[in-house]
């Protein structure tokens, strides 16, 4: 298939993808008449307890610690709760600006399967009886398209609940905002702006809080490898939650190995546990040797690791955005995803982005089922040297002599 029938091709599909099923129109109905019932405010409401959810991983709940802290700003004696996976409790540990950090597994997000159609709503009813008992004045929900969280906050009596005013999430909500395309951070902020007022994209900044334990933990590893203190990392964060959105492990390896040479560096390599092999075969087709931090680092260490760093390389992922946070330069390869909306909150000098220039792109489809990786080659149309260039430019600029 020529590359312009591929284009036309991949964007029938992802108009079709985006369309929404029989299933999802039932569902949007009897969400409707779910809205409708009378729900009694909790009896313990709070007017200054704000519940904050966000039910996704690392870098979207990361991409908002930014209105976390404006709104901390503005309320400085306001009780802010957040409500996460558990998979993202660590991610907000560290963050002085919120009281409480709860975790929910909620459904969609969980890696574990629903035993039934039933259980995300008995874990609905559930949650919403002992959020009803805490007693919030005020929910946010962060996910624009998150109708489970903003309706667990209509079942809690939460009495200002706001949202992005889509479909699903619409009813259950008092008030909506309406979605404009642009950057995660900025779709958050506009959020919070009831209590904070408009605030200038240009005066945020998404920072991490890195403690000297984790600092420590990262020198403890440096001397385990041998290194001393003045050694020079390179981190590769190779692995991310699709397939599509990853790039090709020989060519990691390419990259690894240009820049281990040329900057007398030494590359590490992370990733989750389930990342592991894919890691080790990096390393195994690499001249240079190669350390691993995968699987065994909390975030607050990875975030250590990432600080120590000269340069982070790696696909659309939450670790790069940790990167960011962290103000260290990273080159960002981006595939189906939309830069615009999920690139890195920093300066274009620091942080890099690469991504084909295929006319099919960015499609916003992260699974697409069977079809062959050939059909989607927008992260394969990126090339090593392309990669090398921009390491290069980076560590140039910005590197220590």
């Amino acid at each position: 298939m020529d590359r312009e029938a591929l284009v036309a091709r991949n964007r029938k599909l992802a108009a079709a993808f985006h369309e929404r099923s029989f299933k999802e129109r039932v569902r949007r109905a009897a969400l409707y008449d779910l809205a409708r019932l009378p729900i009694p405010r909790s009896r313990r409401v709070r007017p200054d307890r704000i519940l904050l959810i966000r039910p996704d991983h690392l870098g979207d709940v990361l991409l908002t610690t930014p209105a976390i802290r404006m709104l901390r700003r503005a309320l400085p004696y306001a009780e802010i709760h957040a409500l996460v996976g558990p998979w993202s409790s660590g991610v907000l540990a560290d963050y002085d600006d919120l009281d409480v950090v709860l975790t929910l597994p909620f459904p969609g997000f969980s890696r574990s399967p629903k035993p039934d159609w039933k259980s995300p709503y008995q874990l609905l009813l559930r949650s919403a009886r002992h959020l009803r008992r805490i007693g919030y004045g005020s929910a946010v929900i962060f996910r624009p398209d998150h109708w489970w969280g903003a309706m667990l906050a209509h079942f809690a009596g939460i009495p200002h609940r706001v949202g992005y005013g889509l479909p699903e999430v619409g009813p259950f909500l008092t008030e909506t905002h309406e979605l404009q395309r642009g950057h995660v951070v900025e779709q958050n902020l506009r959020l919070v702006e009831h209590w904070t007022g408009p605030i200038a994209a240009e005066k945020v900044v998404l920072s991490y809080p890195v403690s000297e334990q984790d600092r420590l933990f990262v020198q403890e590893r440096l001397d385990e490898w041998g290194l001393d203190r003045d050694a020079r990392l390179i981190a590769i964060h190779p692995g991310s939650g699709a397939w599509v959105k990853r790039w090709q492990e020989e060519r990691w390896a390419q990259v690894a190995d240009l820049l281990a040479r040329e900057y007398d560096a030494t590359i590490v390599i992370t990733g989750a546990d389930h990342e592991l092999a894919m890691a080790r075969r990096i390393a195994d087709r690499m001249l240079a040797p190669a350390r691993l931090v995968v699987g065994d680092t909390q975030i607050g260490q990875l975030a250590a690791l990432y600080e120590r760093a000269l340069l982070v390389l790696g696909p659309d992922s939450g670790p790069l955005h940790l990167a960011v946070a962290v103000e260290t330069p990273t080159v960002a390869l981006f595939g189906p995803a939309d830069p615009a909306e999920f690139g890195p909150w920093g300066p274009p000098d620091r942080h890099i982005v690469l991504a084909s220039p295929i006319g099919c792109r960015p499609c916003r489809v992260l699974d697409w089922g069977g079809d062959p990786p050939e059909n989607h080659p927008c992260m394969a149309d990126i090339t090593v040297m392309q990669v090398v260039q921009a390491a290069r430019r980076l560590l140039r600029e910005h590197a220590p002599d």
